[in-house]
């Protein structure tokens, strides 16, 4: 996919991109100048595992103030994109062979985070009100060995764009409290949110320590900076998480996260960047959905997420997407195929389609080249 895309007359849904074009790059310049006229030195310098103390002071203070949520500052890890928090968590918690639970379908770059340490995998089902708490418990009923941890997005999820609603997320906690399960959730779209903030963090509900929780600034502000933060309040926890970042990087970019901090800092700066950021994205959201509802045949259907960069669609009708996109990749046009989110790969009707990175104009086209493909697809169908 991203060698078909280098061809500008391609139109990507395919890839999890913020909008380059919204990037603050004056404003990213400035703060960069102000670090090396105040803290060059020690900007480029090697630095402390888990962080600058600044950067990881307002990580706390954002939260608290935003989310409600009860951290402080050493209670955060600086990490190098959220990625690098899914491996690091990882290496702490599986060996091969052990399981983990996840949503149904789930983020595919956490799945290959986690495979590079071979487990095997407890789908969880899902609906578009995000993780069905009774499939979770009948599920951790049934599990043995129970799963090293469970992994949710349960904002805007990955790939399907949907929201766990406000009611299932204290039941979760309890129930994976009651397996003794403890619960990594991942909110890197949190801050993208159209119509009012999501529910309170899985977090707030956890017992210390039950929930460790990631957030990023690359779908804030840039992810060239690959600055990420784990809230891990579990200080036993914290600490191995710490060794393992060390023998992977040392710490992350020294440079960078000075950069980074001295961006946000600026409250007004940083709300102001945010509100065009989310009122881009929801127009083009609402482009895609119109698109959608104007070109697709009736068996396809969609969601309308709240928040974040994608929504899902699946084509029914027997299509697979995976034989889908290679005709929609002679309409240049691309998406990706819904296969790869499920653990076991064993549904391929889905695909996810991404609306942050396109203008509206080519949303409403690259929707009507990809609904002739799925025409087309239908002709050969029995």
């Amino acid at each position: 996919m991203l060698k078909v895309t280098q061809d500008p007359a391609v139109i990507s849904f395919g890839g999890g991109l913020p909008a380059a074009e919204l990037f603050p790059v004056e404003d990213v310049s400035a703060a960069q100048d102000r670090v090396m006229k105040t803290r060059g030195a020690a900007a480029l310098q090697y630095s402390v595992t888990d962080g600058i103390p600044e950067l990881r002071t307002w990580v706390a203070e954002r939260l608290r103030t935003h989310q409600g949520l009860e951290v402080d500052g050493d209670d955060v890890v600086i990490t190098g994109g959220s990625q690098q928090g899914l491996d690091l968590y990882a290496r702490v918690f599986l060996d091969p062979g052990d399981v983990v639970a996840l949503e149904n379908p789930s983020y595919l770059g956490a799945i290959q985070a986690f495979d590079a340490f071979e487990p095997s995998y407890l789908a969880i089902e899902s609906d578009a009100s995000g993780m069905i708490p009774a499939a979770l418990a009948a599920a951790l009923e049934r599990a043995a060995p129970l799963p090293k941890f469970l992994y949710i997005v349960p904002n805007y999820e990955n790939p399907t764009g949907n929201t766990l609603v406000a009611e299932r997320r204290p039941q979760i906690v309890d129930i994976c409290a009651r397996y003794g399960v403890p619960i990594l959730e991942d909110d890197p779209y949190g801050e993208i949110a159209f119509d009012g903030p999501p529910p309170p963090a899985l977090l707030s509900h956890g017992a210390k320590g039950a929930v460790t929780y990631l957030g990023t600034g690359s779908k804030m502000v840039a992810p060239g900076l690959r600055v990420a933060w784990m809230v891990i309040p579990d200080h036993d926890l914290r600490d191995k998480i710490v060794t393992a970042k060390q023998g992977a990087d040392l710490h992350s970019c020294s440079y960078a996260q000075y950069v980074f901090h001295a961006y946000v800092e600026d409250e007004p700066r940083l709300a102001a960047h945010l509100a065009r950021v989310r009122a881009a994205y929801k127009l083009r959201r609402d482009a895609m959905i119109d698109a959608l509802q104007r070109e697709m045949p009736s068996h396809v259907h969609w969601n309308a997420p709240a928040g974040g960069m994608f929504l899902w669609a699946t084509v029914g009708a027997g299509i697979d997407t995976e034989e889908l996109f290679e005709r929609a990749v002679r309409d240049a046009v691309v998406f990706v195929p819904g296969r790869p989110f499920y653990p076991s790969r064993d549904r391929g009707d889905g695909m996810r389609l991404n609306f942050s990175a396109m203008p509206e104009e080519r949303i409403a086209e690259g929707i009507r080249r990809l609904a002739r493909a799925v025409r087309e697809q239908d002709a050969t169908q029995p």
